[in-house]
């Protein structure tokens, strides 16, 4: 069943990553940016929250902020961390701009109980479009860039990443996929394909198997 969010104070994305945090866990964000979903989960869910930014003006922002933030990066910084020491470990919108997404991805899943992680997919079908129709590098809602200034250096579809979790023997728990109004779509019920085809983004719940 297809569903639309109610508008709050967080992008519908950090909506749907804070509904799958439990009240009271331990939560560690990495890429916080600006840390609206930390500030969000600290006041509203009373969850002890930690961050990791790269970029020095969003740990500066969080800290003004009263957040428990450092800086780091999550392709070098997530070795350090202990197995388990966090309830749910995030990523959000920054699995893309890793070096090693799937060095990453292990990481998550060994650092926390649970991973979230959300990314554009790149297989959405105005992506398919622009390459098609126009011959440029696609740019949507949340593939802004141009290519040449870009972060994003591993584009990925929703197939990518769920084949890569299996792989990497990461279990998929819960999957959702979101198109440009903030309709959501649970992918095992909408099926791959066409969650592939009309979801803009993605949102996944994952744990160590």
């Amino acid at each position: 069943m297809t569903t639309k969010l109610k508008k709050l104070n967080l992008r519908v994305d950090l909506q749907l990553i804070a509904k799958m945090v439990e009240p009271g866990s331990r939560a560690l964000d990495v890429g916080c940016g600006d840390g609206a979903l930390l500030d969000y989960l600290n006041q509203e869910k009373k969850v002890d929250g930690r961050g990791i930014e790269l970029s020095s003006d969003g740990v500066n922002a969080c800290v003004s902020s009263g957040l428990s933030v450092i800086q780091g990066d999550a392709d070098q910084d997530l070795d350090d961390y202990p197995d388990q020491a966090f309830d749910y470990v995030i990523l959000g919108q920054t699995l893309q701009a890793t070096r090693e997404p799937h060095n990453v991805l292990q990481n998550l899943v060994r650092i926390g109980k649970r991973a979230i992680v959300s990314f554009p997919n790149f297989g959405y079908w105005r992506v398919r479009a622009g390459l098609m129709f126009i011959g440029k590098m696609p740019q949507t809602k949340t593939l802004s860039y141009n290519w040449y200034d870009t972060p994003n250096i591993h584009f990925c579809t929703i197939t990518d990443f769920i084949i890569l979790c299996g792989s990497l023997g990461i279990t998929i728990e819960n999957g959702i996929a979101l198109d440009r109004v903030g309709r959501t779509r649970e992918i095992g019920r909408a099926g791959m394909r066409f969650a592939n085809l009309r979801g803009e983004q993605a949102i996944f719940l994952l744990k160590k198997s």
